[in-house]
């Protein structure tokens, strides 16, 4: 267990934890593997953490040596391990392939895994109430009920909710990732939908500014629409920002880029920076992780993303074993 307090973190995230298996080339028989530890929970809290923020990690996992070895992962990022769960089960699993340009292909080993078992009794009132931020998103929504009703608990327990609506049609049917969208944004301090691809599916908007006035109309404070490559939109009460993409020094893999942008937008909102600053540092981030193998293969410590956003060389942003 880490020495955190979770009475004093200032962030908390929840979702399932993967075991990664990510190739250079397709998948087939022989074919060289690097193991890894991600899934979208760790990787925006691992984030968050390297912003500077104290974290902790609600997850569930196996109760055996892979799940002491994922928590020790956990602890190595920087995390509280404070709020992990062990359990009799299946740890959920998937591979990936990144080809030269980082785009990637996935495979998932997850139904019925132990990550999905989480539910609304691992919600400690307590912590989630005095967290600084509470981040959850549309895969831990998208697993299981259970899961789906414990990120519901936790939003109407935080003072400050964010969600990454993260459709993936292949856990769940447009419907539902919307109708769990329209149950939650009431409750949301933030939400970073991606456009076009999310915005359209689940908001029915042509513009980043119409997906950011339908998700502010259902009660969300602040909105941040990430547009790929080219930057993000902001949306406040008093404020409509346009934050530029910021190039990345080099693309190994794309994994988890989207979740450092949310792990480190939301710890800098916590640690009191303003929305565009933070924005910019979450931007920042996300241009730098892609220089790593797998969704933890480099995290950026908060000095480089400060020297990245301030249009700096940053030394080290591509490790020897990428």
């Amino acid at each position: 267990m880490s020495s955190v307090n979770e009475d004093t973190l200032d962030v908390v995230v929840m979702g399932e934890i993967l075991v990664e298996v990510a190739t250079d080339l397709p998948f087939a028989h022989g074919v060289p593997a690097q193991l890894g530890i991600s899934g979208d929970a760790l990787n925006v809290a691992a984030a968050a953490a390297a912003a500077g923020a104290r974290v902790g990690l609600l997850s569930v996992l196996t109760d055996d040596d892979l799940g002491s070895a994922i928590a020790a992962r956990i602890a190595e990022l920087g995390i509280s391990t404070a709020l992990l769960t062990f359990r009799k089960g299946q740890q959920g699993v998937y591979l990936v392939h990144s080809d030269p340009d980082g785009e990637r292909e996935f495979s998932y080993a997850r139904t019925g895994s132990v990550g999905s078992t989480l539910g609304p009794d691992d919600v400690d009132p307590a912590v989630f109430a005095a967290a600084g931020a509470v981040v959850a998103g549309g895969i831990a929504c998208a697993i299981s009920t259970t899961s789906h009703a414990a990120v519901a608990k936790a939003a109407s327990l935080a003072k400050r909710f964010v969600y990454d609506p993260n459709f993936r049609p292949r856990l769940t049917s447009v419907e539902d990732a919307t109708a769990a969208l329209t149950e939650l944004a009431p409750h949301a301090f933030l939400v970073t939908p991606s456009f076009p691809g999310e915005t359209r599916a689940l908001l029915g908007a042509a513009t980043a500014e119409e997906a950011a006035a339908k998700l502010r109309a259902l009660g969300t404070e602040n909105v941040a629409v990430t547009c790929g490559a080219k930057g993000v939109q902001l949306e406040a009460s008093a404020l409509s920002a346009w934050v530029p993409a910021i190039p990345a020094p080099a693309v190994v893999d794309q994994t988890g880029a989207g979740d450092a942008f949310v792990g480190t937008l939301t710890a800098r909102l916590v640690l009191d920076d303003d929305f565009p600053t933070a924005a910019r540092y979450g931007a920042a981030a996300s241009s730098l992780v892609v220089g790593g193998k797998g969704g933890t293969g480099f995290i950026p410590t908060f000095g480089q993303t400060l020297a990245h956003a301030a249009g700096e060389t940053v030394k080290g942003a591509v490790p020897s074993n990428a």
